[in-house]
């Protein structure tokens, strides 16, 4: 009888040794550090070629020819510079859109559409007070009116009365909200101008409210000064542009 045979037993030792070789010919890639693809550095170098072109462009050392597709330099504005965009403007209508804006300060009592509410703060709209002497108007403004006043007719004491909103803007925008509030809703006047509140801030001091028998003298009276466009205006016209 032939010897048995004896099954093959691998060696734990050539394994181990094949294991190393096969690592020394390629190592295991850790998660998130594989190589970065081709596609993806001739893409980046394509980015940086292109944006350190625009940048040289922007800071004036260097530019591509003006037949390279990728020049995206914006072409020169045609049209002239305007030193001033307000030159040759109408004072008036710039007085009137300013003024639309500051009257956000009065709307919220005499309403966007001027007529107020009735038995609580009294219409601009058609009213004597607005229309009537630019001294009156101003000084109200400026100052502040309390007590009762009749408007259109119509008898107002309102609690605590009108606060001098005046006090807290610019002598320019009070002088556009009063042009605007003179001129809308069907009324006409002449402009109010920055030097008339101006003019009215210097000469009175006042640190307390008016009344309607106090502002009597003023009821008709109007700041002097010059009516530039508008209304009643004293300027001269402007010469037309050649």
């Amino acid at each position: 009888m032939s010897a048995p045979s004896q099954s093959f037993q691998p060696d734990s030792t050539d394994l181990d040794r094949l294991h190393a070789a096969v690592k020394r010919e390629k190592q295991d890639m850790q998660a998130g550090r594989e190589p970065v693809p081709m596609l993806v550095i001739f893409l980046g170098m394509i980015v940086a070629i292109i944006g350190g072109g625009q940048l040289g462009v922007m800071a004036g050392g260097w530019s591509f020819n003006t037949s390279n597709p990728f020049n995206f330099a914006a072409a020169p504005d045609p049209r002239p510079a305007d030193k001033n965009p307000n030159a040759g403007s109408d004072p008036f209508q710039t007085a009137m859109k300013k003024g639309a804006s500051g009257y956000a300060v009065c709307g919220g009592c005499h309403q966007g559409n001027g007529m107020g509410i009735p038995g609580q703060f009294p219409p601009l709209a058609g009213s004597e007070w607005v229309l009537g002497g630019t001294e009156r108007l101003i000084r109200v403004t400026q100052h502040g009116l309390t007590g009762a006043i009749t408007v259109k007719g119509q008898g107002y004491n309102t609690p605590g009365g009108m606060m001098p909103f005046g006090a807290a803007m610019s002598a320019g925008d009070l002088a556009n909200v009063l042009t605007y509030i003179r001129n809308t809703w069907g009324n006409e006047a002449t402009m109010v101008t920055k030097e008339m509140v101006e003019k009215v801030r210097s000469e009175e001091k006042r640190a307390t409210q008016w009344t309607e028998a106090d502002l009597a003298p003023f009821k008709d009276k109007n700041v002097p000064g010059e009516i530039p466009a508008g209304p009643g205006a004293t300027a001269a016209a402007a010469p037309a542009a050649k």
